[in-house]
């Protein structure tokens, strides 16, 4: 007789343990998908924006005007959300420094303090960028061996009931062995996307850091000269 091996007729004749790891393996495939997506959108963003704020910024335009544009040009955008960290800390000590020393800012406490804000402003933009990476290097690593789990109970069953019905045709194994196998196929399904996505996002993310602390480095520079001693 022929025997259907359709993958849908796997899954739905598989055992409870087989199929509850295929629905474990497929929802981790749904969120690492969803968390790709939303990755994506949020890195190519973050890049588009970060590369307009620096041409408006090196522009020559006045930085209170820079800073006034921020809220409706470049809502929740990293670089310039570190950008009004340094400059409102600058501004804050700049107003200090007129009401207690004559309009002097003191150099080394001043900068301090706008350094302090500025990486701040960084480690609270990486975390966000960085947020639910960990996930879908979880799923790369763990995917194959949720997925082998599922095979070796498929293929123990399968044992087991050709021990039982005492029949080791191909027609009675080919069942039980095609539907553990299956398991390894969703498993890798899963990991292999998290892990591609994982590794470009990281490579991403490190370049994304390096244009802020570059940034950080040469607002710094433009603060100290306007900082009096």
């Amino acid at each position: 007789m022929n025997q259907d091996l359709s993958i849908l007729t796997l899954i739905l004749n598989a055992g409870f343990v087989v199929q509850g790891v295929l629905i474990l393996l497929i929802l981790l495939s749904l969120v690492s998908w969803a968390i790709i997506f939303n990755k994506w959108r949020l890195y190519s963003r973050t890049r588009r924006q970060a590369e307009s704020f620096s041409k408006t910024f090196w522009s020559g335009t006045d930085m209170d005007t820079v800073l006034a544009g921020i809220p409706q040009q470049y809502p929740n955008s990293s670089l310039p959300n570190i950008f009004q960290a340094g400059y409102r800390e600058f501004m804050r000590t700049r107003r200090d420094a007129k009401q207690s020393e004559a309009g002097k800012i003191i150099a080394a406490g001043g900068m301090d303090g706008i350094r302090r804000a500025l990486d701040a402003a960084f480690s609270r933009e990486m975390e966000r960028l960085s947020r639910n990476l960990a996930f879908l290097a979880t799923v790369g690593s763990t995917s194959p061996f949720i997925g082998l789990f599922g095979t070796v109970w498929g293929i123990v069953n399968a044992f087991q009931s050709i021990a039982l019905t005492q029949n080791t045709s191909l027609t009675a194994v080919a069942p039980g062995i095609a539907e553990a196998l299956v398991a390894t196929a969703f498993g890798l399904i899963a990991a292999i996307p998290a892990v591609v996505a994982y590794n470009k996002f990281t490579a991403d993310l490190k370049r994304l850091a390096s244009n802020m602390e570059q940034f950080n480095s040469e607002f710094l520079n433009i603060i100290s000269r306007h900082m009096k001693g």
